[in-house]
């Protein structure tokens, strides 16, 4: 009697199982004449867009939100290395400002920011980047650093100041993945300078 009562039940579920991956979703055909073709823009992807309200700000959005660093930000993205300085690091970046990209010759920085010279671009961005979370003062006790592009910068101390590749550090901002030394000088890797 028992095995009568589950086959009572097993056959409904079977039946209804069977029911259910019977059901098809309908789809009507188009005429091809009256169909749009969209072209989507691809959407920016990776960590360097996604927003967070509540942690400290990433190397990269405290150079967003800085207007004295609007050239280097355009830099970064024709380089297309947003999503290389949002990384949990820590990193260390040397961002020159707008006065110090100002200060090359003429017309290099719209030369860079060409897509053509991107690799270029991004080898001269990456020498602005080391691994570390090194304060101002600490660094003074460095003699050369190793930058992201695998080259060295001498690092000087001239009295309170210190210069990586012979760029002055002019200010100091923590960041949620490393620190952020503004500088006022372009950084050009030993092969990039004129």
């Amino acid at each position: 009697m028992k095995t009568t009562t589950n086959f009572k039940i097993l056959i409904p579920s079977l039946y209804l199982l069977i029911f259910m991956f019977s059901c098809k979703n309908e789809v009507k055909p188009t005429d091809p004449s009256t169909t749009e073709v969209q072209t989507a823009v691809p959407a920016k992807q990776g960590q360097a867009f996604i927003k967070d309200d509540v942690s400290r700000p990433n190397v990269l959005q405290i150079a967003m939100q800085s207007p004295d660093h609007t050239t280097l930000v355009a830099a970064v993205q024709a380089a297309g290395l947003e999503n290389a300085l949002v990384n949990a690091g820590p990193l260390m970046v040397f961002a020159p400002t707008n006065e110090a990209f100002d200060a090359l010759p003429e017309g290099t920085v719209e030369n860079l920011l060409k897509p053509e010279n991107k690799e270029m671009l991004a080898s001269i961005l990456k020498h602005h980047v080391t691994p570390g979370n090194y304060s101002k003062e600490f660094l003074k006790k460095f003699k050369k650093l190793g930058q992201a592009d695998d080259q060295n910068v001498l690092v000087e101390v001239k009295g309170d100041d210190v210069y990586v590749g012979g760029a002055r550090i002019i200010a100091s901002i923590p960041a949620g993945n490393g620190i952020v030394h503004v500088v006022d000088k372009v950084i050009l890797p030993p092969s990039k300078e004129n």
